[in-house]
């Protein structure tokens, strides 16, 4: 769905994406995650057709993001981190526009409006203006939005950011939804659990280049499934181990009297230990 080559965009001189080279299967559910400034938003706007690349390439579904831009945009939908609805229009209306930018008919808009308020289970507040509903229910909208032309490509920049636990699951749910039903997702996102819990595959991006790739698990395999912390002047230090078992004779080993941790290792862990900086650090 989504083949990118020797990808690079310069900017002064400096290079935001540095010769990328990733593929995306049909029907994936895929992360791309990095810090802020590793290349991610330049990368979905190439793809978007919003900047073009220094040089390389990109196609969305076999078609070439800078020699067809009308038919890639067709391709794909996209769910911007900022809230892009007409806050003037109610939820249906804004549909509705959507919908009319995409050259559907009348009869095609009016089904295709209701079966989507279905999807994202906003039925009964189509005739909501923007501004009086919630922040989950805005970012269903959006979703909804984005599949009014049946995209076979979904961007996801941020999701669920500003949402709540349990409003970010119900959308978590929805994202899975779509992907069951066909739907390839491209997802970035600063909630390292959220790609941990819906992910197929996550790519890491530093400083414009891909680090690693990979599933959730088998990333944190090659790490260590075990995480052990342990305080050192104040200061916490992460050792990772195979096992239970290695880092229990690890801690019996210790000649310390601070508070040690064990648990499972997890993405987070993965990210911090190939960048060396908190998922939002700059």
């Amino acid at each position: 769905m989504i083949e990118i080559l020797d990808l690079t965009k310069e900017y002064s001189g400096n290079k935001v994406v540095d010769g990328l080279d990733l593929r995306v299967e049909d029907g994936e559910l895929f992360g791309f995650l990095g810090p802020n400034g590793a290349g991610k938003t330049t990368t979905i706007r190439i793809l978007t057709t919003l900047t073009k690349p220094t040089s390389g390439h990109a196609l969305i579904n076999g078609f070439d993001v800078m020699k067809e831009p009308i038919r890639v945009k067709s391709q794909f939908g996209i769910v911007q981190q900022h809230l892009s609805l007409n806050r003037e229009l109610t939820v249906r209306e804004n549909l509705e526009l959507h919908a009319r930018l995409h050259h559907l008919s009348r009869a095609e808009r009016k089904e295709r409006i209701d079966e989507l308020l279905e999807y994202v289970d906003m039925t009964g507040d189509a005739d909501q203006l923007i501004d009086k509903i919630s922040g989950g229910m805005k970012r269903r909208t959006m979703i909804a939005r984005a599949l009014i032309h049946r995209p076979k490509l979904l961007f996801l920049d941020e999701p669920t950011v500003g949402l709540d636990a349990q409003t970010r699951r119900r959308v978590w749910d929805l994202i899975r939804r779509m992907n069951s039903d066909g739907t390839t997702v491209f997802l970035t996102t600063h909630y390292i659990e959220e790609a941990e819990a819906l992910c197929n595959r996550v790519g890491i991006v530093y400083r414009g280049k891909l680090i690693s790739m990979g599933s959730p698990l088998n990333m944190r395999q090659k790490l260590g499934m075990i995480t052990v912390e342990t305080k050192d002047n104040g200061h916490t230090k992460y050792s990772y181990f195979p096992d239970r078992e290695a880092a229990s004779r690890f801690i019996n080993e210790l000649k310390v009297s601070d508070k040690v941790v064990m648990r499972q290792s997890n993405l987070e862990d993965v990210f911090v230990e190939l960048t060396g900086q908190k998922v939002m650090e700059e």
